[in-house]
């Protein structure tokens, strides 16, 4: 939607609103967008893969405050997720019923409006956000950059709660943009698998993988028991 919604303020009362940037911000929840070319193979896989590790890594329930969703620059709309693609989430056995519901979706500017942050897959996808919506220049990355430099945020610095800290990493990763430069051209890029054999979907699943399990180790890092 076009206008912004009214934003809760965690511990005020119903309907209390706090401005975060450009928009009003609903601190309790965090929401991400992924954007590849079709949204048939790369956003998607980034897409499932985040929230299923999350899950694993929070639970079901605190797992539900973080929002994903993924489109496409050129997405090819209403089809399935590519079938190589989709082969890749089985060592997460969500190649079945966790994948086969999805359907991409054209990258629109009210959907970069409504997230928190947003993925390009590649530097070209984050060049395409920022054209079609400018303001998003301070909260869109390109997926391997963010995680780069995500892994060099000191973690002390960040709040404990992981929504609270996704929305500080954002900030904290922000910061460093620019400061620290990739170790080569095309460290930051997650190469199109479309028409490729099934290697290359699986070279892409590996770096988006990584990518996504910096993510959430840094939103979510592993507890340790107490003993």
């Amino acid at each position: 939607m076009d206008v912004d919604e009214p934003r809760d303020q965690p511990g005020a009362p119903t309907g209390t609103m706090v401005a975060v940037g450009r928009h009003a911000k609903r601190e309790s929840r965090f929401s991400a967008l992924f954007v590849c070319t079709g949204n048939i193979c790369r956003s998607p896989f980034a897409e499932i893969l985040t929230r299923h590790l999350l899950v694993g890594r929070l639970g079901g329930r605190e797992a539900a405050a973080f929002e994903l969703s993924s489109a496409g620059v050129q997405a090819v709309v209403g089809a399935p997720m590519h079938e190589r693609s989709r082969a890749e989430l089985a060592p997460w056995a969500l190649d079945g019923s966790g994948s086969e519901a999805f359907r991409a979706r054209q990258l629109r500017s009210e959907l970069i409006r409504e997230v928190d942050v947003v993925f390009g897959v590649n530097v070209r996808h984050r060049s395409a956000v920022i054209d079609r919506e400018p303001a998003a220049l301070a909260s869109c990355f390109s997926l391997r950059e963010f995680a780069r430099l995500a892994a060099g945020v000191e973690l002390a610095v960040l709040p404990e709660a992981p929504v609270d800290r996704a929305h500080a990493l954002v900030e904290a990763v922000r910061t460093r943009r620019g400061l620290v430069p990739p170790p080569a051209p095309d460290a930051d890029r997650v190469p199109d698998p479309m028409g490729g054999p099934q290697e290359a979907h699986h070279r892409a699943a590996v770096l988006i993988h990584e990518a996504v399990a910096t993510l959430v180790d840094v939103i979510a890092p592993r507890r340790v028991p107490v003993r």
